[in-house]
């Protein structure tokens, strides 16, 4: 990166913000300048009525290579001071409604991993590394891993991972549930791309609200007692009440695309 690159991209194709890790040279690795212009990126996409969908890739021949070890080595801060509650790369706690793919587009070991556990979706490029290598090293997962692994792939291969350290290879991965698609790396972005053209074709109050509702149902216990279902209809109440709940069964008895608004 450079005084006229920037650390990160954002680019708005058509619904989609496909938004860029920019520092090819450094293989993605995390600065300050990454994580505040990231952080900013999600920001953006979550304020923009007109973005419905995010894709996060990283230029280069890497998704992202975890933290900055040369940064850290030479005491700088890699968070954004401005915005801590935002997490590793201003990523991993900035939880937004809209939907975010991981296109993972090469080594994603470390942060890198973790920036796509805190993703809903992920392609991933065949030749993909995935992992939590810190205990090699004498550290630990800090950003999100240990935390999101156990409940998106079952308790045991959780820690082994963990545990071990080793890396995680794109087919393992699929098998595992870890990531939605495998795909040769030619193939990532553009498939990223049509997985978020598909989400953004669909009401955007829907889907905002179907997100929060799958991550909010892990506050609470059974889904047989009263409390979850007051949550769901809680979220769902608006959603039911819109301009564009009318607007999809029309659509649908005038053989038509609907017109989604957002309202």
């Amino acid at each position: 990166m450079t005084e006229h690159q920037p650390a990160v991209t954002l680019q708005c194709i058509g619904h989609t913000a496909l938004i860029t890790l920019n520092r090819p040279d450094a293989m993605n690795a995390v600065d300050a300048a990454l994580s505040i212009a990231l952080g900013n990126a999600v920001a953006e996409l979550a304020a923009d009525p007109e973005l419905r969908v995010g894709v996060v890739t990283g230029a280069g021949r890497a998704f992202c290579a975890g933290a900055d070890l040369k940064a850290l080595a030479s005491g700088q801060n890699i968070m954004d001071s401005d915005h801590p509650e935002r997490g590793f790369a201003g990523f991993v706690k900035h939880f937004i409604d809209k939907p975010i793919i991981a296109a993972v587009n090469g080594f994603a070991l470390g942060g890198g991993t973790e920036i796509m556990l805190a993703s809903d979706l992920a392609v991933v490029s065949a030749d993909a590394k995935l992992g939590l290598p810190e205990v090699k090293r004498g550290l630990a997962a800090a950003a999100g891993g240990l935390l999101r692994l156990q409940r998106q792939i079952p308790l045991k291969l959780a820690l082994e991972v963990a545990l071990t350290g080793d890396p995680i290879d794109a087919e393992t991965a699929l098998r595992w549930g870890l990531v939605n698609r495998v795909v040769p790396a030619d193939q990532v972005l553009d498939t990223a791309l049509a997985l978020a053209e598909k989400i953004a074709a669909n009401a955007p109050l829907s889907v905002q609200a179907s997100k929060r509702i799958i991550y909010r149902s892990a506050e609470f216990g059974s889904e047989w007692k009263d409390d979850i279902w007051s949550m769901s209809m809680q979220e769902l109440g608006p959603v039911l009440m819109s301009k564009d709940a009318r607007e999809g069964p029309r659509a649908f008895a005038e053989k038509r695309e609907p017109k989604w608004r957002g309202i």
